[in-house]
């Protein structure tokens, strides 16, 4: 049975502070998150001043703030990092972030992150992949707003760079917060792991976690979904994540999910095999019959339990003698 990674994404949805961020690892750890992730930048270095918000960012924050602004009280400082990958640490649960600068892979590198998360927005930043390619670790690559044209030329260049492919998990994504459902494609993630012969997961912005579960049950390998301790903050992302409660629903029915998959193989299971002579059928006598009388369709018929001669050899027995006397109901013997 393979093992869906569940990833809690936290993004920035702690508001800049350490201490609520180290309640959402509490919570993650509680219902049984693989990871938690977070998001690494220098507000300077993402957005220019000047930056629009997207429009799902305008309804859920300050109006009249830019994007620069917004996304300044929410930087993560180095020291926070360091905190908040030792506590991960000690909690057991994964710590991840996504970089959105080649600072930020840098201050990840050095914490000695396994896993580097890029973000949708980074699948056209040449200089961004090939710093992370050079890094050779493991990649989780979140395609939303792509094509397959710009997926092949992130995974080249990472791959050209030293990253190994079969270290590459590709996510589904759609960016729109919350996802429209008729927007989410997952079929879209069994096309890009034909294409490129990649591990593929799911990075959920839907409403809900119905739709995480499905991922899965189509071979998801990952699942991100973002969560917060409370939908009605104020924040970009509150809105469109879940809370504690469902998170873990969904991590329960996940589960779930990889248990009833199974493994392919088509033969009765475990708990289904004492119903065999119960609910099949078995070849009975009908009417009473003689020792040394021949079987015909008015003598015998097919009735339950199943522990007898399998209706399956019914022209075998049709016309032979009976080798002892049989009342009705009674299981016929050859």
């Amino acid at each position: 049975m393979k093992r869906t990674f569940i990833i809690a994404e936290a993004g920035v949805n702690h508001n800049g502070s350490v201490n609520m961020a180290k309640i959402m690892i509490d919570e993650a750890t509680k219902f049984g998150a693989d990871a938690i992730k977070f998001q690494s930048f220098k507000a300077e270095k993402l957005v220019s001043k000047h930056a629009a918000k997207a429009e799902y960012q305008k309804n859920t924050t300050i109006k009249g703030e830019s994007q620069f602004q917004m996304i300044k009280k929410l930087e993560l400082n180095v020291h926070a990092h360091k905190e908040l990958f030792d506590y991960c640490n000690k909690k057991g649960i994964t710590f991840l972030s996504s970089p959105f600068d080649l600072e930020s892979i840098d201050l990840l590198n050095d914490l000695e992150l396994g896993i580097f998360k890029i973000p949708s927005g980074e699948i056209i930043n040449l200089p961004y992949l090939e710093k992370i390619g050079k890094l050779n670790k493991k990649v989780i690559l979140s395609t939303g707003m792509s094509d397959l044209g710009e997926i092949e030329d992130a995974l080249k260049i990472l791959i050209n760079n030293g990253t190994k492919r079969n270290n590459i998990t590709v996510l589904q994504c759609n960016t729109e917060y919350p996802t429209p459902y008729e927007d989410v494609n997952l079929h879209g993630m069994i096309t890009i792991k034909h294409a490129f012969n990649v591990k593929i997961g799911f990075s959920d912005h839907t409403p809900g976690i119905e739709i995480s579960i499905a991922a899965v049950a189509l071979g998801a390998e990952l699942i991100e979904k973002h969560f917060t301790l409370d939908k009605k903050m104020d924040g970009p992302d509150h809105k469109a994540s879940i809370e504690p409660e469902e998170f873990g629903c969904m991590i329960k029915a996940i589960r779930n999910v990889e248990k009833a998959l199974g493994n392919g193989i088509k033969k009765p299971s475990p708990s289904e095999t004492k119903n065999i002579p119960i609910v099949r059928k078995s070849i009975v006598a009908i009417n009473s019959i003689k020792k040394g009388e021949l079987f015909t369709i008015e003598n015998i018929g097919i009735k339950r339990p199943g522990n007898g001669v399998s209706p399956m050899k019914w022209y075998e027995v049709i016309g032979r003698k009976a080798n002892e006397d049989f009342e009705v109901d009674e299981l016929i013997n050859l």
